[in-house]
Parts: C-alpha cells; structure tokens; sequence
C-alpha cells in the first residue's frame, strides 16, 4: 500500500516522497518535492495524493477539494494563446458553410483575416498561437486546393441567398490586378496593364463577381496581359451554367466597353449597365446630348442607340465645377507645350502636326467643353423595364466591388504573391476568396471593418502561468467587456463562445 512521507532535508526543508513499507523497510516510488513552509507542504501532500489514486488506483477515505493556490514568486508565463480568435472564425466559417470543406484551406483563410503572411509564418502562428501544427509539406498540398473553387463558390451564392436574400437580379463586375515578386515570366504570369504601379513585373488579372451587397459569389484568373473587356463573358456565362434559375443584369464600368463586347453580350442575351465613354463619340452627337442637358442640375435625358443599346445621360452641377477646373488645367498645359514647341507625353489637347509643328487640338477641346458635368450609361434594357434613374443608381453601387478589392488586397494582402507554379498560384488566391467570403459576411453582419474586429478579437488572451513546484497550469483570460460592448455581442450570444 502506497503511503506518504515527511522528510526533513539538510536544508531545514521538508520532502514529500511517496512509499511503500515492506516489513520494516520503505521503498521510495515517487520524490513529489521539497517545501519550506507549511503552504507548500499542503501543495505537495496534494499532488501526492493525486499520484498515488493515479499511480494505483487507491483512493484517500476522505476527499479534499482541489486548492487552486499559485505562489507568485515561484510562477513563470509558458505561453499566450489566442484561442477566442480563432473559435470566432470558426463559428463565422460555419455560418458561411465552409467549415466542413477542407481543413487546412479553413486554417490559411482564417490566418488570412487574422494575420496575412507569408506561408511558413502563417505555420508558425498556427503553432505558437493556437498549438495546429503543419509541417512545411503543406506547400505539396496547396496546389490541390483548387479543386474546392466551385464548391466554395456554389456556397458564397447560398449564403447570399439564404443570410442577404439576394435576388441577383443585378451583379457587379470589375477587374483588378496582382503582381509577383519576380521579374520572371510564364503563361501565366505577364507583364501588362498594372492597377498596382508594377508595370515591369508580371501579374494576373483577376475578375469578381459581386452582389448589389458587395458580396463575392464568384471570380477568375486570367493571363497577366488580358484586356479587362475579355473577361467578362467567361465569368457570366460559368455563373449563369451554375445557376441555370438566374439570369443577372451585369453592370461594369466604361472599361469593359466596345462594340466587340456588348455584340457579344446581346447575343447571349445578358442584360447590362456599363459606363459610356461619350468623349469617343461624335461631335454631333455630344452636341445634341448638351442641349439636352441644358445645364440643369440633375437633369437625366434618354437617347436611343443602335450599337451600344440605350444611351442614358445625366448632369450634376458638383461634377461641372470639378471637370472645368480640370480642363482648364489640362488646356493651359496644352498651350505651353505648344508655345514651347515641346509634345509633351502627358499634354491631352496637345495635336501634332508634323515632326517639328504642333497645335492646341481645339476640337477635342470643345468635346471636352460641351460634356462637362455629363456622365453617360449605357444599358439594353427598355425604360419600361427599369427607369433612368435606376439605371443610374445601379451603375453607381459599382463603388461596392471597388471596396471588395480593396479589402483584398489591403485587408487581406492578397499581393504580391511568391507562388511561382500556376495551381499554387490559383490555391493562394482561391484562400483569399475564401477569407473575403467571411469579412463581408462579418462586415455586412455587424457593419464593422475587419481591422477594428481583428483588434477586439485578438485582444481576447489566455495566458497561462505555471507553478514551478507542483507543475500546475493556470490560465487566465483578458477582460471582454469592450468586446460586449461591440457590435460583436449579437454573433458572440448566438454562437456561445464567451460567458455571458
């Protein structure tokens, strides 16, 4: 039978030892540890205790409630988790019904809202932080995420009709830009057009799909020298054979505009509102557009097309005053240039007219004149159908996929990007999506920014502190009472992951 020992040591402490007496002999099973004061003696005669019903199963006749004593002086700090963050995206990626897709995606999204690094940081952070542990080999296993893209996708378009009642009776589309860091090209990655100010590095080009919300349901890579206006169709038609009950109207800014494009839009019989380009227009028709507007602050007039669909004008006073300071700038740059003799490579109304003989190019100039304050749509929709205004109303909500870019790419970080094989590069971004999935989920939720949630959810700690005597783990958590006082209370009562 196991017994416990008090022994005095030569520095006046006193041992703990658990031991069994054989005849008159004791044999020493366990050294539990040394105490100078009554306070350890009890702490070690506890952990005694839980050795001996451990160690033999032999129960004590009289039980003792567990003492929760930590002695300061011989504490030390092991770690700090942040293990609440991590539980609150959880709960966001279930509520996104993407929690049960694949585990390390989930891991890499969510670091992704949380901290945006590099890969072997994000493993790293993983470990330290909430004790996941990834071996490197995940870089094997990354490029086969992409096999998850449409499942992701055909969830984000759920969740936007479930969460947001979405009628997608309108989408949003736009393109954006993300370079490497490499100076090294491929099929994929090329150097083109850079939104990013990389002209010289190569990229990809990115086209999203958006809700009237903002929120994402879909996207593509393209080559890095894609025109923008190409992408368009690939997109809508993937949605539209996904999704066969819905037939959008897409609304897109002036870049994807051309003959070329809208033909090809017509003929597949999507709907649409893009931005018109009126100074490419002729004269006489900018002219009748003036007179329509008359200068009237708001004035919206309609005039029928027979390439481009209905062309649908409006005229702001706020806009005007803005373009004429503008152009006067642009006109007086103009004329120096051409006093100067000196094209100049940003000059707009500069025309030259020979090698040596240059003029101010008046007839732009007066295109320039008679469209101020004017901004123009284009839509092939009929005015019994959806009125001027709405026309208008719906192309400026393209602010939205603006933002969601933005997110991505300041949020999120979504460049530069260091994946250099084409399905690691596509996976990276896939993770991304997936990570935007969730912040416009928790910003059109609760109508906060993701940095202002990261900062409240993160400040959630445990630290934990262990004895050095008795080995005991203590931990202790941060107070939440800002936390309860966010707009994040809602989401924290419905998915209990704090006590109230």
């Amino acid at each position: 039978m196991l017994s416990i020992r008090k022994v005095k040591t030569k520095s006046g402490s006193t041992a703990i030892q658990v031991v069994v007496y054989e005849g008159k002999k004791s044999k020493i099973i366990k050294h539990i540890g040394s105490g100078k004061d009554n306070a350890e003696i009890s702490i070690l005669r506890e952990k005694a205790e839980e050795f001996i019903s451990e160690y033999s199963g032999q129960l004590s006749l009289f039980n003792k409630p567990n003492q929760n004593i930590l002695f300061v002086d011989r504490a030390k700090t092991i770690g700090v988790t942040h293990q609440f963050a991590r539980r609150f995206l959880l709960c966001c990626a279930q509520e996104c019904e993407l929690s049960d897709i694949d585990g390390l995606l989930l891991d890499l999204s969510i670091m992704r809202l949380l901290f945006p690094a590099s890969k072997l940081k994000t493993i790293w952070m993983l470990s330290k932080y909430f004790g996941i542990e990834y071996s490197q080999r995940i870089y094997r296993k990354i490029p086969q995420l992409i096999q998850f893209k449409t499942k992701i996708q055909q969830r984000a378009y759920q969740l936007a009709v479930k969460k947001f009642s979405e009628q997608f009776y309108f989408v949003l589309y736009d393109v954006t830009t993300l370079y490497f860091e490499t100076f090294k090209s491929d099929e994929l990655r090329i150097p083109g057009f850079s939104k990013d100010n990389k002209p010289q590095q190569p990229q990809v080009v990115i086209g999203l799909l958006v809700t009237q919300s903002g929120f994402p349901i879909s996207y593509e890579v393209f080559p890095g020298n894609t025109f923008e206006g190409k992408t368009m169709l690939p997109i809508l038609e993937e949605f539209i054979s996904c999704h066969k009950n819905t037939k959008p109207v897409v609304v897109a800014d002036a870049a994807m505009l051309s003959e070329e494009r809208l033909s090809e839009l017509k003929e597949k019989k999507i709907s649409y509102i893009v931005g018109a380009r009126l100074a490419n227009s002729n004269l006489e028709l900018i002219r009748k557009i003036h007179y329509n507007m008359n200068g009237i602050d708001g004035a919206i007039c309609r005039i029928p097309s027979t390439t481009h669909g209905d062309l649908v004008c409006d005229f702001s006073a706020k806009r005007y005053k803005k373009q004429l300071n503008d152009l006067n700038k642009q006109v007086k740059k103009a004329e120096d240039c051409v006093a100067k003799k000196e094209s100049g490579k940003t000059a707009k109304f500069v025309k030259r007219l020979s090698k040596e003989q240059l003029e101010v190019n008046n007839t732009l100039i007066e295109k320039h004149k008679l469209l101020l304050g004017i901004k123009g749509y284009c839509t092939n929709i009929p005015e019994s159908e959806l009125s001027n205004q709405d026309v208008i109303a719906r192309y400026h909500n393209l602010w939205r996929i603006e933002q969601s870019f933005r997110m991505s790419k300041s949020d999120l970080q979504t460049r530069p990007i260091f994946h250099h094989k084409e399905e690691a590069i596509r996976s990276h971004i896939l993770i991304c999506f997936t990570a935007l999935i969730m912040e416009k989920y928790l910003e059109l939720t609760t109508k906060m920014a993701l940095p202002r949630i990261r900062d409240l959810i993160w400040d959630i700690t445990e630290t934990h502190i262990q004895d050095d005597l008795t080995k005991k783990v203590f931990s202790f958590s941060t107070p939440t009472d800002e936390i309860w006082d966010s707009p994040l209370a809602d989401l924290i009562l419905a998915w209990k992951i704090l006590p109230h």
